[in-house]
């Protein structure tokens, strides 16, 4: 099992450097291997890459080529 979850972290370029900074991940996993998913759930929540953040920063985006085109016109 702890091989597949090693294997998991290495192939994810973000988690493997997510890992890296926060190393209390390091004994949480080796205790429960399962926890991996709790990980990447954190993971996803500081970069930003969660749906409702992607949702967010396309509002963002819009709104920023919207008010460009305000003053454009």
């Amino acid at each position: 099992m702890i091989n597949e979850t090693i294997f998991k972290i290495k192939q994810n370029q973000m988690l493997y450097h997510y890992l890296k900074y926060h190393s209390y991940w390091y004994k949480r996993i080796f205790r429960d291997p399962t926890s991996v998913d709790q990980m990447i759930n954190e993971m996803k929540e500081e970069y930003k890459l969660t749906p409702q953040d992607k949702i967010e920063t396309i509002c963002k985006k819009m709104n920023m080529v919207s008010s460009l085109l305000e003053v454009f016109s």
